[in-house]
């Protein structure tokens, strides 16, 4: 099944997802509901309300859905369904209104960035031509959607990323990054929730948790969630970060109106 495009309704102003998407088979249990072929807000809502939907109404068959940028690969219980049929189950499904979406809440996070919290952020200064001072207003003047989440618990793929910072990864990647170390890489920014590799460059630091197994829900965030970051002080980060441990601290988070 073809895509027909992320603006085309049906009859009635029915949004149905066969007229927004085509089918890709991934192996013999499992097929991908691609909606576009870029990187986009709108896009990125399709997959976001057809996995919503999905769940909240669950065909026969279905064993999960994960999101992706711009597809949903399903997996499917061949002892139960088949594709065809979980397909054009899917395809009648109405996506009602997903146009342009405005975050349904955005998250304020301190970062400090720079020195040994963001050793990268001279060299991305240089590579970009622009100022550390400019590089820190750009990063932090945009809200970033969290698109999808992945790589490790609690990372989130924040874009989009201003197009004057857009670099790619490190050559060579680092064998260890502190958590809470934000970072960039071509058009997205994250912070990395726990200590792992990475080659994305490291431009600050927040002290703020992304991951606790014990909460409901164990992420911070939630696909479609607004971003900022907010530049703090070396003495602020500090205090914040011991807030944190003592458990006596939450990121501000204001709902959308």
């Amino acid at each position: 099944m073809e895509n027909a495009g992320a603006n085309k309704t049906g009859e009635g102003g029915k949004r149905a997802i066969g007229t927004l998407c085509r089918f890709l088979p991934v192996g013999d249990t499992a097929f991908a509901v691609e909606f576009g072929n870029a990187i986009s807000p709108d896009i990125n809502a399709l997959v976001h309300r057809a996995a919503a939907l999905l769940a909240t109404a669950p065909p026969e068959g279905l064993v999960e859905t994960v999101p992706t940028f711009r597809s949903l690969l399903v997996h499917y219980d061949p002892c139960r369904t088949s594709a065809q049929a979980l397909q054009a189950a899917i395809a009648e499904l109405d996506l009602g209104e997903t146009g342009v979406v405005t975050p349904p809440r955005t998250w304020r996070l301190p970062v400090l960035y720079g020195g040994d919290a963001g050793p990268d952020l001279d060299e991305v200064a240089r590579a970009t031509g622009l100022s550390t001072a400019e590089v820190v207003a750009l990063h932090a003047g945009t809200t970033y959607r969290v698109y999808v989440q992945g790589f490790l618990p609690g990372f989130a793929y924040l874009g989009d990323l201003p197009a004057r910072l857009d670099l790619p990864r490190l050559t060579t990647p680092r064998v260890r990054v502190p958590p809470g170390s934000v970072a960039i890489a071509q058009r997205m920014t994250g912070v990395y929730p726990i200590e792992s590799p990475g080659g994305w460059r490291l431009i600050g630091n927040t002290p703020i948790r992304f991951f606790d197994p014990a909460s409901a829900p164990p992420t911070l965030f939630a696909p479609g969630d607004g971003v900022r970051f907010v530049p703090v002080e070396a003495i602020e980060h500090e205090r914040i970060r011991a807030a944190v441990t003592r458990g006596e601290y939450a990121p501000e988070c204001e709902a959308t109106p």
